[in-house]
């Protein structure tokens, strides 16, 4: 009854979850009813196991979660992140408007902008550019999908995205884990997107397909309840703050634009990440009031969250008189952080029940059984996780709170170095994420005015075959080389 309770409560949760219902209701009823299947004490595990997780995932990523969001809410309405699209656009001239999409949503999200912002900044352009070129609009959302939610999210050394963030203080590690197949396994995502998105651009022109009709995209699409009830759980804004604030029609000078982009990966969280923190006395944190932690399990997150604070001081002080209703702006972002971070932590507590009922233990030994070593389990682990709740974040959460610590074990004992579970478990959790309930693919296809039939193809291929052939890369040359 355990093991049926456990597959009830997944399937409430991803059904009502995908039909709109708040995840903020779904997690705990659904862990409770996996709970009562296998005969446990039903308060117990909601206001122990389930908000004593949520809470602890909360303490440990709430602050990347609010300063990511005011970051991206700034650069929005300064101006920034639309003159970065502009400038990527004009570089690279009309024959490569593909790569223009792509590069652009690369760069604003790898520099720490919100992906939702990235959207609604990022689509427009890419409209406008494919319209002028000829370019069917319905791989407009696959050119986002590929510049914004494969290799700056889970593979780019040193982004800040709060996947790459969530397994430092399980592992130990930085936001640069495992550069070098890092740089592996972005470069393969973006050979392999860019050689799918140009494919399909040829055979198009072949056909005379064109950029076809345009039907009215809805204004308020980042209004939609449904829409809004979706993305918050994929990802780490809420639209519904999009509108708020006061956005800047003045022009941004290109470095203003991407200075702040800069201090994010480069001058600050690379510096924090491997010369700053490393040299400072933190022996401290061993005390009973600091939690008897240790610098390991909290430089990463530290060093996103310098890197996010100099960034918002940096795009305030480059944007000053861009910036007229800064309280405003601000007030946005902290808002739109709200909604996301307790969405993916109540999945958090969601998991941590259904990981302490006795029944899980069958679940645990399968995933720990699969051939291939921990690499090979790890991996499946997350990838299943992250498609069954839509969250790239949550999915990966779930799995290191259940396993994290057996992985951790396991890979000692193989000799393993923890850079490389990083890297496994954050590209995993990017992959089987991108099905067609996720809420940034459903978010994105409403922005497009596509539907599924018309764009999800090359969705697929963009986001889930490239990440799973550069995930199967990094595993195969982690096995063989180790980890660099």
């Amino acid at each position: 009854m355990g093991l049926l309770g456990i597959l009830v409560g997944l399937g409430l949760l991803v059904c009502l979850a995908f039909r709109g219902w708040s995840v903020l209701l779904l997690a705990p009823l659904c862990a409770l009813v996996a709970a009562a299947f296998g005969g446990e004490p039903l308060l117990a595990n909601w206001t122990q196991t389930f908000m004593g997780s949520a809470s602890e995932f909360l303490a440990q990523f709430f602050p990347i979660f609010l300063l990511g969001a005011v970051f991206g809410k700034l650069m929005d309405d300064s101006g920034a992140v639309a003159a970065v699209a502009g400038f990527i656009s004009r570089c690279l001239g009309e024959r490569r408007m593909i790569l223009a999409v792509v590069l652009a949503g690369a760069l604003v999200t790898y520099g720490g902008v919100s992906l939702f912002v990235a959207f609604f900044v990022i689509v427009p352009m890419a409209r406008s550019l494919f319209r002028a070129a000829g370019i069917p609009r319905r791989l407009v959302p696959a050119a986002v999908i590929l510049g914004t939610s494969t290799f700056t999210m889970s593979a780019l050394p040193g982004t800040p995205s709060i996947q790459n963030a969530i397994p430092m203080p399980f592992f130990g590690t930085t936001p640069f884990a495992a550069p070098g197949l890092g740089i592996v396994a972005s470069l393969i995502m973006l050979g392999v997107g860019l050689w799918w998105l140009l494919r399909a651009e040829k055979a198009a022109r072949r056909a005379k397909e064109g950029y076809g009709d345009e039907p009215p995209v809805p204004a308020d699409a980042a209004d939609d309840e449904l829409l809004r009830e979706r993305a918050t759980t994929a990802r780490e804004f809420d639209p519904a703050e999009l509108r708020h604030g006061y956005h800047s029609d003045a022009a941004v000078p290109i470095f203003n634009a991407l200075l702040p982009l800069i201090v994010v990966v480069v001058t600050v969280n690379l510096v924090m990440s491997l010369v700053v923190l490393p040299r400072l006395d933190f022996s401290f944190l061993a005390e009973q009031r600091w939690g008897n932690t240790s610098l390991a399990a909290v430089a990463g997150v530290w060093s996103v969250v310098v890197a996010l604070a100099g960034a918002i001081v940096t795009v305030i002080l480059c944007n000053w008189t861009r910036l007229p209703a800064l309280r405003r702006t601000m007030d946005a972002g902290a808002n739109a952080s709200v909604l996301p971070a307790l969405s993916v932590a109540s999945l958090v507590g969601f998991g941590a029940v259904i990981a302490s009922l006795p029944a899980f233990g069958v679940v645990r030994d399968w995933v720990l059984r699969i051939e291939g070593g921990p690499l090979v389990s790890l991996a499946v682990a997350t990838n299943i996780l992250a498609a069954l709740t839509g969250s790239a974040s949550g999915g990966l959460t779930i799995a290191l709170d259940a396993l994290g610590r057996t992985y951790m074990d396991l890979a000692a004992e193989a000799g393993i170095d923890p850079g490389l579970l990083h890297r496994v478990a954050v590209i995993g959790s990017g992959t089987l994420d991108i099905l067609p309930h996720n809420g940034a693919v459903v978010s994105l296809l409403a922005i497009c005015g596509l539907k599924h039939r018309e764009s999800y193809l090359d969705i697929v291929m963009v986001g889930i075959v490239s990440s799973v052939i550069a995930l199967a890369a990094v595993i195969a040359i982690g096995t063989a080389f180790g980890s660099f």
